[in-house]
């Protein structure tokens, strides 16, 4: 049984590992104001950017679907791994060895199974990179050479060849200490009669990586005749391999990608190569399926969905690859980036075109020229008689269909505007009234509610059109009380308090530590006044801020309350100068309403009692109010130096 990973190992993985580095893996970040990063959340499916990432805290948090943490959260809850598993991976990436509390320091059979999978996958491309060197792969080196790729080309892409035997990389992995069930689950070998063989046998092969760079799958190329199998022969879906959330390129491109907000789709292994030669570093492939949501979902992380941003598929210009193209675009409205298709004139796929007409041709092919819907109205357009009434009639009928789930409304009257040229009706108000027709329908249905990026929208940003502010976080059970308003002053000031305590402590300290936790009148507020106090207070935080969120993290009773704390430690602040003076500010308007509700209070009190009370508590009571009255004021007149 695997042994606790060691307290202070954990500190130093996440000391070590900078959050917005490993966010950047997945995402691209932008500046969001007052140190923090924004991006569009990996988490649930948004248009507007409402994740938010604090290299400072090491925290980060979205204000749309309410995740946040660490960086161990973050990577535990996007690659679907355990706590040990994380840490381990992390700690790979930072060179720390681990020490185990019973065990020893990282003993292999106690890594968790992705990490596992993942390292088989990493021995096994060395092994098929280094077999690319031998006699019998001849063929897979002369294959890659008629394609205009050399050795050095072959380096870069990491391909490799897997020798034709029966249980070569099987053997060589089983030397190396992973188990047949390991080989197995990871689809490098599957069942043979006598035992594992290997999956791949005499084939070029092609490593392909998730986003954060790990190798999770092959593809296969087959190169001889007497091969039975497919041409093309990817892994098998595995628990860390699915074909239909696999880019190949990625690892390669992603920062270019970012960078130029654009990005590129072909459809084959060696059309990324030969895309990435040429200069077109931003080339992308899906992996033996049809582009769908799932790749739209990660291209949108990267691309931000900003106005400039655009993706151009690149189809081969037969039957099947217009196909390809109106799959695409169905999914197109899931994009705020524009699409464009690519065709080259002689049908060529990238790799051919850069064999026969050089670099410079593929760099030209992928300019946008057509606008993806362009292609598929004409594709749709075309297959009608337009000389007939009725042929005209029924290409409308087909082609207003698919302008109609157009969601932007000046978008779609342009669509439909250029679909009456294409159909041939000089009426182009009756084309774009039919649109406007079938679109209403469609909302009717239910087949449209709203915004397509989910949870964004207008309550989601600030007041000062900064940072998304969040609406109230769902109530953890352990919460009584009024439920949480944002339009309440004294809520608002409760808020930016605590925003002060967990990001800037030594603003608020010492005098916030004495607070009572009934001096925040929001009950969620309350909560996480409670976790600073057990986490040893906001002076805790002047040391060693990360620590001391941490402590409070851990003092979270439940998820409800802990992605609060993220949320107020990563939130900017209302204010444009957070000083002393901010901070004196927001402790005395918190302290003045408890004093004033406590006088309130006391004096209902009374007035409920009338005569019934007696003359010593009465006495007490009026003592007590008028203390209470000259502490107002002099907090009033005197501010936070009253405290």
């Amino acid at each position: 049984m695997a042994g606790r990973i060691n307290d202070d190992d954990v500190k130093a993985v996440r000391d070590a590992v900078p959050i917005d580095a490993v966010v950047s893996e997945y995402l691209q970040l932008r500046n969001a104001g007052g140190g923090n990063l924004k991006g569009l959340c990996p988490f649930h499916d948004e248009k507007s950017p409402s994740f938010q990432v604090s290299p400072s805290k090491g925290l980060f948090h979205c204000f749309g679907c309410q995740e946040g943490g660490d960086t161990i959260a973050f990577v535990m809850k996007i690659d679907h791994l355990s706590f040990s598993e994380t840490v381990e991976r992390l700690a790979a990436k930072a060179g720390i060895t681990l020490r185990y509390e019973e065990g020893g320091y990282n003993p292999s059979h106690q890594r968790g199974e992705r990490i596992r999978l993942i390292e088989a996958h990493q021995a096994a491309a060395e092994f098929y990179v280094r077999a690319l060197e031998s006699p019998e792969a001849e063929i897979g080196r002369a294959f890659l050479a008629e394609r205009g790729f050399d050795q050095e080309a072959a380096a870069h892409f990491r391909v490799g060849y897997s020798p034709a035997g029966w249980d070569h990389l099987t053997r060589y992995l089983r030397g190396k200490g992973f188990s047949d069930k390991e080989l197995i689950t990871s689809g490098l070998s599957q069942d043979g009669r006598r035992g594992p063989i290997d999956r791949f046998r005499g084939r070029l092969m092609w490593p392909i990586s998730d986003t954060a760079g790990d190798i999770v799958g092959f593809g296969a190329r087959k190169l001889r005749d007497d091969d039975n199998g497919p041409k093309y022969l990817n892994t098998p879906e595995t628990p860390i391999y699915k074909k239909s959330q696999v880019l190949y390129g990625i690892d390669l491109a992603k920062k270019d990608i970012a960078k130029a907000s654009r990005a590129v789709v072909v459809e084959g292994y060696t059309d990324v190569m030969a895309c990435h030669l040429a200069g077109v570093t931003t080339a992308i492939a899906t992996c033996g399926t049809a582009f769908g949501n799932d790749h739209i979902k990660i291209l949108r992380r990267l691309l931000m969905d900003n106005g400039s941003a655009r993706v151009i598929f690149t189809f081969d210009g037969d039957s099947a690859g217009q196909k390809a193209a109106l799959r695409a675009f169905e999914d197109d409205q899931k994009f705020a980036a524009e699409t464009y298709i690519a065709i080259a004139p002689d049908g060529m796929d990238p790799c051919d075109l850069r064999l026969v007409k050089g670099d410079d041709a593929v760099r030209d092919l992928v300019e946008p020229r057509t606008p993806l819907f362009e292609f598929a109205l004409r594709q749709i357009v075309g297959r009608y008689d337009l000389e007939t009434p009725a042929g005209r009639a029924a290409a409308l009928d087909e082609a207003a269909a698919v302008v109609a789930k157009i969601k932007t409304s000046s978008v779609q009257r342009e669509v439909a505007v250029q679909l009456a040229g294409l159909v041939g009706i000089l009426d182009q108000e009756f084309v774009v009234h039919r649109v406007a027709q079938l679109a209403r329908w469609a909302r009717d249905k239910g087949g449209d509610h709203g915004d397509r990026g989910g949870r964004g929208g207008p309550q989601g940003r600030g007041p000062r059109g900064g940072a998304p502010q969040p609406t109230a976080p769902a109530p953890a059970p352990a919460f009584s009380g009024p439920a949480l308003n944002l339009r309440s002053p004294a809520h608002r000031t409760e808020r930016e308090l605590l925003k002060l305590a967990l990001q800037k402590p030594a603003l608020v300290s010492p005098a916030f530590d004495a607070y009572g936790v009934d001096e925040f009148t929001a009950p969620p507020y309350a909560a996480v006044r409670r976790c600073i106090e057990e986490a040893g207070g906001a002076e805790q935080g002047i040391a060693d801020d990360r620590a001391y969120l941490g402590a409070v993290l851990d003092a979270a009773p439940d998820n409800t309350v802990r992605n609060l704390v993220t949320e107020l430690a990563v939130e900017v602040f209302h204010g444009r100068t957070i000083d002393e003076t901010y901070a004196g500010m927001h402790l005395v308007h918190v302290r003045l309403r408890a004093v004033d509700r406590r006088i309130a209070d006391v004096q209902s009190s009374l007035a409920r009692l009338g005569n019934h009370v007696a003359p010593q508590d009465l006495a007490a009571a009026q003592n007590e109010v008028w203390v209470l009255q000259q502490y107002a004021q002099t907090l009033r007149a005197h501010g936070a130096a009253a405290l």
